[in-house]
């Protein structure tokens, strides 16, 4: 009956070279990655520990046999890219032809967009380092999804869940869910289609790549309900739910609302609060045609044959939360403010698209967007094809601080934050106190040299005096922090101290 529960981020970044629209993306990724950890002394020999990954086994129960696998699901091979363990405990690498920054695992909403933030500094400064090395015609990162030329790239949600749960129910009462939310936290679009070939604005970003329900895919025949069964933490215990349906937010609220909103729903599943009557008669049609409709009049059609808008399959799951947590519960939950605070800015936000959408324009990602284009589209006298307005959209995720659109709403005054630079700055370096994160990424800060690798569940060392590397495994993503080992890293000065202490030798 709480927002609190493990729960992370990860985002591929669009990347370009500056005169150069052939260049060799994976090649570019690469120069970003290794130029912030050249800078920042990460280039340490701490590696990616691909050990315990299993990006093949499915929900359903079984596993994909590697050679039907598309090579993009292979995530558990290490094929040499540039791949960096931060001291915030995220993981900086190279996804093929993007850079990524996976956040560490938090316990809250607000949490996660935090260390969210921290990684777009990351990535920021990553790319204006390598523009500078010699030879370098500048490279510029986006956070955003598409290329307009029919590919996209994700920015994916993960949320531990408990294993006993029947995985049929997540699909029963996610897909609604996650079909609709697009109205609360998309990042909106110039153009329709995959290859962006339609004339429109549009809700969501990713919305026209998912063409399945339900599947393992990432890559290829999107779902919207993705099967990885991949916990990293005890599969006897844990069910980490990939989502691979949200748009790359840059506004704080709008990704805010989309980790806390999924988080209750989430609640629900797992206390079998929710009953049926919600379920979408063809959810992938639903899906497209709710982002095509930025008036957000369009009404989807159910299994009985009922038609219903998208608010107001928002509204039914936002009056099913609030009376979830007024329920009450057992024990006092540590995220209460924030279980309040998002019930209170989903009751806000809905409310606010129904009377007029433009009133969230300082809020919500696609909503600041649309009134930007609007007013070049009302000023130039520009039709939705107009290759200005493509600009527009792309300019809007530039994450340079002096050129991207967001950017510079946010210097303005005219895009609403929940956050401080201060604490997005200290959390480049620093991670969250409440996980597994915490030790992982105190090791790193405390014992460079010796960290041979790591991954979410272990962190291994290579000692002095052993013959093989020691594991210590961190499978208990609440255990590890900095309640139960900070006094260790104040005790010991050398990870062979640290290491005897955990293990009793």
């Amino acid at each position: 009956m709480t927002v609190r529960r493990v729960m992370g981020s990860e985002v591929e970044y669009g990347i370009s070279v500056k005169g150069q629209p052939t260049a060799n993306q994976m090649v570019a990724s690469t120069q970003v990655v290794n130029a912030y950890a050249s800078a920042h002394g990460l280039t340490r020999r701490a590696r990616w520990d691909f050990e315990e990954e299993n990006p093949l086994r499915d929900a359903r129960g079984f596993d994909l046999s590697r050679d039907r696998a598309d090579p993009t699901q292979l995530t558990d091979e290490d094929l040499g890219l540039a791949n960096v363990i931060l001291t915030n405990g995220a993981r900086l690498y190279v996804d093929h032809a993007h850079p990524e920054y996976s956040s560490p695992e938090c316990t809250t909403p607000r949490d996660v967009v935090l260390w969210e933030k921290a990684g777009e500094l990351v990535m920021q400064r990553g790319a204006e380092l390598a523009s500078q090395l010699p030879g370098s015609p500048g490279l510029l990162v986006y956070k955003n999804n598409v290329d307009n030329k029919g590919a996209s790239y994700g920015a994916h949600e993960n949320y531990l869940m408990r294993r006993d749960v029947p995985f049929g129910a997540i699909v029963e009462h996610l897909t609604p869910f996650f079909v609709s939310r697009q109205v609360v936290c998309g990042a909106g679009r110039v153009g329709r289609q995959q290859d962006g070939s339609e004339s429109g604005f549009q809700i969501s970003q990713r919305a026209d790549y998912f063409e399945v329900g339900v599947g393992l895919e990432t890559t290829l025949k999107r779902p919207i309900i993705n099967t990885r069964d991949e916990p990293h933490a005890d599969p006897s215990k844990y069910r980490r739910l990939h989502v691979i349906i949200g748009d790359a937010n840059l506004s704080e609220i709008a990704a805010y609302l989309k980790m806390g909103t999924t988080s209750l729903v989430l609640a629900m599943i797992e206390a079998g609060f929710l009953t049926g009557g919600l379920e979408l008669a063809q959810p992938v049609k639903a899906l497209h045609a709710i982002s095509h409709d930025f008036t957000l009049q369009t009404a989807v059609e159910l299994d009985d044959g009922r038609t219903i808008t998208a608010l107001d399959l928002q509204w039914s799951y936002l009056e099913k939360a609030a009376a979830f947590v007024e329920q009450g519960h057992e024990g006092e939950d540590p995220a209460a403010g924030q279980t309040k605070d998002v019930l209170d800015r989903w009751e806000s936000v809905l409310t606010r698209l129904g009377e007029d959408p433009m009133q969230l324009r300082d809020e919500l990602d696609w909503v600041a967007k649309l009134s930007l284009l609007e007013s070049y589209r009302e000023r130039d006298g520009l039709d939705w094809d107009h290759a200005k307005l493509h600009l527009v959209d792309l300019q809007y995720a530039d994450m340079r601080p002096e050129k991207g659109l967001y950017q510079r709403l946010v210097r303005a005054g005219r895009m609403k934050r929940l956050l401080s630079d201060t604490e997005i700055e200290r959390a480049v370096t620093e991670p969250p106190e409440d996980t597994r994160a915490y030790f992982r990424g105190q090791c790193l800060t405390h014992y460079p040299e010796a960290v041979a690798a790591a991954s979410w569940d272990s962190v291994i060392f290579d000692l002095p005096g052993r013959d093989t590397l020691q594991r210590i495994p961190t499978m208990e993503p609440l255990r590890g922090t900095r309640e139960h080992v900070g006094a260790l890293f104040e005790a010991h000065d050398t990870a062979q101290g640290l290491f005897d202490a955990i293990t009793g030798r």
